[in-house]
């Protein structure tokens, strides 16, 4: 999937808390501060894991995904587990030959594995960690207290009394991440889920129930480039990515990404009828 390089997908753009944001570092040992203070890069100042962005939209994908046909979006605790492991090692014994066992192995990889990857598969999509864009940060953190409530009293339980950081409302983070070798479909499921963060609709962090974490990502740029198996358009992407000509990608525009949903949508269906006609 990965031994030879077809095409490259790199998304930017800024991502905004609309609500006070909260992603834990964990309780703190410090004896002054907050009891629970969010991740800070080394310059003091917060951070969004990649990790957190990319585990909140497969969540999301998955979970469309699974409305449809559960095999669509496999169960992490499954694809992790022991029993599927020694499964995969034994089915690459069995094949002995590594292209035999890549090609069964993609088979039997659900939709957003193939994009998110699995225990056996990389992933097509990287975020990088998000961090404030400077110019817009002050250092502005906010503390806030919270309480453990006693169920049987209904009232604040003793000693369990906290404070926890949170990054302010309004403040900005620079987003980066880059697509590889992805299929069209896939593209078109990548496109779904960014529109989830672009319309509010997927929270981070913690807190979320009482109303945190909610964020808006503004997609800047879509930079887009297809070898289209043309060795001398590969040549000319290297030449010019050395020369900084960033002509070599096209901008992603609505019809693209048009024909990315609709490629999603023809695989899905596709997907549905096959399972349909083998289960009769």
């Amino acid at each position: 999937m990965f031994d030879t390089f077809r095409n490259r997908l790199e998304i930017t753009g800024t991502l905004k808390t609309v609500t006070a944001l909260r992603v834990s570092a964990g309780r703190s040992t410090e004896p002054i501060g907050s009891d629970l203070p969010v991740i800070k890069d080394a310059f003091g100042r917060p951070l969004i894991p990649g990790s957190s962005f990319k585990g909140a939209l497969r969540s999301r994908l998955e979970s469309f995904l699974r409305g449809i046909d559960l095999q669509l979006a496999e169960d992490p605790s499954v694809l992790s587990s022991s029993s599927r492991i020694t499964q995969v090692n034994a089915l690459k014994e069995r094949l002995k030959d590594d292209a035999l066992f890549n090609t069964e192995i993609l088979k039997q990889t659900d939709l957003a594995s193939h994009l998110f990857g699995s225990p056996w598969l990389a992933s097509k999509f990287q975020v990088r960690d998000l961090t404030v864009l400077p110019d817009n940060w002050f250092g502005q953190y906010q503390e806030r207290d919270g309480v453990a409530i006693d169920r049987d009293t209904e009232t604040a339980a003793d000693g369990k009394l906290y404070d926890f950081q949170v990054v302010p409302a309004g403040t900005p983070f620079e987003f980066k991440a880059i697509v590889e070798n992805a299929e069209k479909h896939e593209l078109g499921l990548l496109t779904i889920g960014l529109h989830q963060f672009e319309t509010e609709q997927i929270p981070l962090g913690g807190g979320r129930s009482r109303g945190l974490g909610v964020v808006r990502l503004a997609i800047e740029q879509l930079r887009w480039f297809d070898a289209e198996g043309s060795p001398d358009k590969l040549i000319e992407y290297l030449q010019r990515l050395i020369t900084k000509d960033s002509t070599v990608y096209v901008d992603v525009g609505q019809n693209l990404k048009d024909d990315w949903i609709q490629a999603l949508i023809e695989h899905l269906r596709q997907t549905v009828s096959d399972r349909a006609t083998a289960s009769v």
